[in-house]
């Protein structure tokens, strides 16, 4: 254990699908954030980053030593070539640390355009050995996110073979297919998955009709919102944040560029301090139970450890996800303290006065508090305030910009 603490120590690295995101992910503890311009990636339904943005964006995370990864891990087709490289050459002059790339003739390109840029090998080139990993490395990959499909103990033996940087997920949805490689949306919505175009349709409702009984639907196992035949549980490694950075991963990655700001602030809190307490006492790293409950209370199929431990249940279908709904509507994003106890903030959900509320801040637990007033831009105290509008609210206690605010489910 003591070798461990010599080593560099494992990154954070949290999605950013936009510049509130990002601040966000700087905000709670991210080392290192991903996102992508507005083409060429597999998130092309979240906001994404011009190059203005991205240029905002890489300077913002570097002002908070926070490094910035950009995606182009489509595999592109001929008539894509010269717009891939023109946004290179745009790229390479804003200095990202590292270009995410799964397609070698993009990678081919990239090597020409941008040489001196960092590359980091996407997770869809399924990368499963070390002789795979090696061949990235001798051609000039300094990380490979290794496929999903690869338990610790493979990726332990990847490590120890060779000395690409590896990363891994932690946390985060996800597929039903091998590495991504699902057909599903392609053929029935005519959008490609390997192009960021996945319509998810392994989430949609789905029924079983006999070939002699047109039109009558046999039951499954379901609840009011449906069927769940493809519906993967989603991968939590929070109990084993000591067995992933021991293998020799060097980067743990949530997913979620799509998701909200109240996952981001969630998810990456509370594995920002898990690394912490794994560094801060190895032999003694215990799972705390609010970082449980913080998870536990996001949206979520199911939670399972994937295919880390060659375990089969871990990777069947959750048949009963009403069990893993959301148990907090968030309500607001903190924009700057006023004064004592008194806060500006945009509302996204419904506010009411009096409304009992969880404060969610960096490094600690969420903080309960009360609503005790609402006052509008006119500067009249009102009973509620509603979704897209800026208010003052008047709380117990002090808060700060970037906190958020929630309040249960009822």
């Amino acid at each position: 254990m003591a070798m461990v603490n010599k080593l560099p120590r494992v990154e954070l690295l949290a999605p950013a699908g936009n510049l509130e995101k990002l601040e966000i992910a700087v905000n709670y503890g991210a080392d290192a954030v991903y996102l992508s311009g507005k083409d060429f990636s597999l998130r092309n339904f979240s906001d994404n980053f011009s190059i203005e943005q991205l240029s905002a964006a890489i300077q913002t995370a570097h002002q908070h030593r926070v490094k910035v990864y950009v995606a182009c891990n489509i595999y592109s087709r001929n008539s894509e070539q010269k717009a891939i490289q023109a946004f290179f050459e745009k790229l390479g002059t804003l200095s990202p640390d590292a270009v995410i790339i799964a397609d070698p003739g993009i990678f081919l390109l990239a090597r020409k355009v941008i040489p001196k840029i960092p590359f980091h090998l996407s997770t869809q080139a399924n990368t499963t050995n070390y002789n795979a990993a090696q061949f990235w490395l001798n051609l000039g990959i300094k990380r490979v996110n290794v496929a999903r499909e690869l338990s610790l103990a493979e990726i332990a033996e990847i490590s120890a073979n060779c000395s690409v940087e590896l990363e891994a997920f932690v946390h985060g949805a996800m597929c039903i297919s091998y590495s991504g490689r699902c057909l599903l949306s392609s053929f029935m919505a005519n959008r490609e998955s390997n192009r960021g175009l996945c319509a998810h349709p392994c989430r949609w409702k789905y029924a079983v009709m006999e070939e002699t009984r047109p039109g009558q639907y046999m039951p499954l196992l379901e609840d009011k919102r449906g069927t769940f035949i493809f519906n993967s549980r989603d991968l939590c490694m929070i109990e084993h944040i000591p067995e992933m950075i021991e293998s020799g991963i060097k980067s743990l990655k949530i997913e979620g560029r799509m998701k909200g700001i109240h996952y981001l602030a969630s998810t990456t809190n509370v594995y920002r301090q898990a690394i912490d307490a794994y560094y801060a006492n190895p032999s003694g790293y215990r799972v705390k139970s609010h970082w449980i409950r913080a998870l536990s209370v996001l949206n979520h199929r199911g939670y399972s450890t994937g295919f880390y431990f060659d375990d089969p249940g871990q990777i069947s279908p959750n048949f009963n996800p009403s069990e893993s709904s959301a148990q907090f509507i968030f309500l607001a994003k903190i924009i700057e303290r006023q004064e004592s106890r008194t806060v500006n903030v945009a509302v996204r959900n419904k506010i009411s006065r009096g409304d009992a509320v969880e404060i969610l801040k960096p490094a600690r637990p969420p903080m309960e508090d009360r609503i005790l007033d609402i006052i509008n831009p006119d500067k009249q105290s009102v009973p509620v305030a509603q979704p897209g509008s800026m208010v003052t609210l008047k709380l117990n206690h002090d808060h700060s910009p970037n906190d958020l605010i929630r309040k249960p489910e009822v």
